[in-house]
């Protein structure tokens, strides 16, 4: 059975089990009153695509139970008001929820979303759990809850840059002849071996899940799979003496890879882990249990799951902290795994570092981060028009030129046809004002999207990720996001969005997005201006606030009223 409603066939239910298959409106046709409704009701569409989402029967995106909606009625509702919706009326959505419709004005934000906010008293997990269970929340990760989840290209480029940077820092500009192993090829993780073999090194991941690792390989972003640890280790490291570039998985623990390695003295180039270690309850599998047995006891027995899951975290960390100690480069990657295993016993969990500090915080204070774009048209054309003006428009990009070039080689497109790049403080602006000239001018099929991950430079507080060893010590400070949000409505964002935990879990984050979208129209072009110099602009600000050289070089390039930063009328702080 086809939805035909004003003109679609984006859902197909089966019949006799009401499984669903969701799918974006393609073309240029209208199914709302308007581009930015529409683009909404698309990138809802294309978050539960089966080819982006993990779960899409469940609605869950990705990140272990990240949502873009708390049910289908839900999801019903939201699709229905976002296509009636006026262009001067704001659709509110409380945690996946749709609550309410206001008059508001054309430059006003067409949807407002919060989700999975808590006081910050009541902001445990277990609290979470219960409102969860009780139909009154959800968890809305970063991008699943906020509808600009593009598939694994979006985390393929932040792994792409955090290793790109790993390979500067220690090795040159490749990662030849280099070993890099982790685990976790889910949403998130499963961006790791493809980034790997971009940047020709080999990779070698543990995944408990065989489905995902099915998933991966049939997506293009894993190569092989091994029989076995024995097998993947010894195929690894031939692979990395030959300086073949190649990524493998095992089917396995991430506990099994490690503790061989350990046992035979293997010593990887870099290490680090993508598994949802922020969820223990639904992410992260503990020794032992296959997915139906973990399934099962989580099931009967949440609390000992949790025992279980934290008990396998401390062993985790304690394999890597003595791969660091043998001579590996290691690196928690925002996953919260450090803080699991130190709530568990492993009292040295932190002499791991974060990759923001270690690796990304330079990009952050000039305003680069994690910035996207999506083709509503669904045509790979739009996108492919769009490479060629970004190597165009910054020619002297060397990093980013790789990417873009490498991106069209290697990445396959999941859903909508998108494209993300590391774009700062001034460069996100001027892209959107070429591409919104290029719908203008029908060179495009349709309008272009415009959003970026929660984790970019001003949008997100979380002490053990983005905000990790601020210079100042404002790790904690949330306002930084909370301003952010402010910002983007104000500026006229299309659809901006705040969430509680996305990337690290509930109690560790606060966090921020928005989307704007390039239809085409002149008076749009001020608002694209508006929009992307303030959000990645108080990023810079947010950095410059906290003592950091780069972003104050940065602020006097591209100019910003801040009163108080400067080292005329604040002192420079120290780490």
């Amino acid at each position: 059975m086809w939805d035909t409603n004003r003109g679609g066939s984006a859902m197909e239910t089966t019949a006799g089990t009401g499984a669903r298959t969701v799918r974006a409106y393609r073309g240029n046709q209208l199914h709302a009153r308007g581009w930015p409704q529409e683009a909404a009701l698309r990138m809802l569409m294309n978050n539960l695509d089966p080819d982006v989402a993990e779960r899409p029967d469940e609605l869950i995106v990705y990140g272990g139970r990240g949502r873009a909606a708390r049910s289908w009625q839900a999801f019903d509702a939201i699709v229905a008001t976002l296509r009636d919706l006026a262009d001067d009326e704001t659709l509110l959505v409380q945690s996946g929820k749709p609550v309410a419709v206001f008059p508001t004005t054309p430059e006003a934000p067409r949807v407002l979303i919060a989700n999975s906010l808590l006081v910050p008293y009541w902001a445990t997990l277990d609290e979470f759990n219960r409102l969860e269970a009780e139909g009154l929340t959800m968890f809305g990760q970063m991008t699943a809850g906020s509808w600009i989840y593009i598939g694994s290209q979006g985390i393929i480029q932040g792994t792409f840059e955090t290793l790109a940077a790993i390979a500067r820092k220690h090795y040159g500009e490749s990662l030849k002849g280099r070993l890099f192993v982790s685990a976790g090829l889910g949403g998130m993780g499963g961006a790791q071996p493809l980034a790997t073999k971009m940047l020709d090194g080999v990779g070698l991941f543990a995944e408990v899940d065989p489905e995902r690792i099915e998933r991966r390989r049939r997506l293009g972003y894993l190569d092989e799979v091994a029989g076995g640890v024995e097998e993947g280790v010894r195929r690894a490291l031939a692979a990395r003496d030959a300086g073949e570039a190649v990524s493998i998985a095992v089917p396995c623990h991430a506990n099994d890879l490690l503790a061989y390695l350990v046992a035979h003295d293997v010593v990887p180039d870099v290490a680090s882990d993508q598994t949802s270690a922020h969820d223990p309850l639904w992410g992260y599998i503990p020794d032992g249990l296959d997915v139906t047995a973990a399934a099962d006891l989580r099931r009967r027995d949440p609390d000992e799951y949790l025992r279980r899951a934290g008990d396998s975290m401390a062993r985790h960390v304690g394999f890597l902290l003595r791969l660091q100690d043998a001579g590996s480069h290691v690196f928690e990657y925002g996953n919260n795994l450090r803080r699991r295993a130190k709530d568990s016993g492993e009292a040295d969990a932190f002499r791991i570092q974060g990759y923001v500090p270690a690796y990304i915080r330079d990009l952050f204070a000039q305003g680069k981060g994690p910035f996207r774009w999506v083709a509503l048209s669904g045509e790979a054309a739009d996108i492919h028009r769009t490479d060629r003006l970004i190597l165009e428009m910054f020619p002297d990009n060397a990093l980013l030129r790789r990417w873009i070039t490498l991106a069209q080689r290697h990445i396959p497109f999941q859903g909508l046809p998108a494209r993300i790049g590391y774009l700062g403080f001034g460069e996100r602006d001027a892209f959107a004002l070429r591409v919104n000239d290029l719908v203008r001018r029908g060179e495009l099929a349709a309008p272009v999207v415009f959003g970026r991950d929660h984790h970019d430079t001003g949008s997100v507080a979380s002490p053990y990720r983005e905000t990790e060893a601020m210079r100042d010590g404002s790790d904690a400070i949330a306002d930084w996001p909370i301003l952010n949000a402010l910002l983007n409505v104000a500026s006229g964002a299309h659809w901006v969005s705040v969430h509680h935990g996305g990337g690290v879990g509930i109690g560790y984050s606060l966090h921020a997005g928005m989307v704007v979208v390039a239809d085409g129209s002149p008076a749009t072009d001020a608002r694209l201006v508006r929009v992307l110099r303030g959000d990645s602009g108080i990023g810079v600000v947010r950095h410059a606030d906290a003592g950091y050289e780069l972003a104050e070089a940065t602020l006097r390039a591209h100019p910003v009223r801040t009163p108080l930063i400067g080292p005329q009328t604040q002192p420079r702080r120290t780490p």
